[in-house]
């Protein structure tokens, strides 16, 4: 797990704004857990990329942890040539590329996110643990627990059902621990 110092930058070093970057935005889909390495590999090639981190709790080995995760899991925004998109997917750190057609759009939207962040905004990925959905509990005491969300502010209350007696449980849980199921 990363100290909090080593994650990467959001912006390379010497980009103010997202605004400032040149090129054509492109979004790069990385595997599982590749965002932060792309993002270094992109710094290292002088590549343009934007990677929204938020700072999270995770708990690992029995102790709570801040860590620093990507808003948008998987993804990481960068800005270049033709030349540099060939350098990013002989990273083999990505599934794929995906166009971007509306390019001020990407830009001002990022923009905004960027604002917020800077603005020590507390965003949650959205939508994720959404009333109504079935999540189960990731890490923690409680981890392999699933539920229903019935409320979610800075805590989500998840419902654990019996549903032979038409009854439940419930209990709070950190947004964070909670990811979407099928099941």
């Amino acid at each position: 797990m990363l100290k909090l110092s080593d994650n990467p930058l959001m912006l390379p070093e010497s980009i103010e704004s997202v605004s400032d970057l040149q090129g054509t935005w492109r979004v790069a889909h990385t595997k599982a857990r590749f965002e932060k390495a792309f993002a270094h590999d992109m710094q290292r090639m002088g590549i343009g990329y934007y990677l929204p981190m938020i700072e999270r709790v995770r708990v690992s080995g029995g102790r709570k942890r801040r860590v620093m995760v990507p808003l948008f899991v998987s993804y990481v925004f960068f800005c270049g040539s033709d030349a540099d998109r060939y350098s990013a997917m002989t990273t083999n750190r990505l599934c794929q590329t995906i166009e971007v057609p509306d390019q001020d759009r990407l830009v001002e939207e990022l923009r905004f996110i960027e604002q917020a962040l800077g603005g020590q905004a507390e965003l949650d990925p959205y939508p994720f643990a959404v009333v109504g959905q079935r999540c189960r509990v990731t890490a923690g005491s409680m981890i392999g627990l699933v539920g229903t969300v019935v409320r979610r502010d800075k805590l989500a209350r998840l419902v654990l059902e019996v549903s032979m007696l038409g009854q439940g449980a419930s209990l709070e849980i950190e947004c964070d621990l909670l990811e979407p199921t099928d099941d």
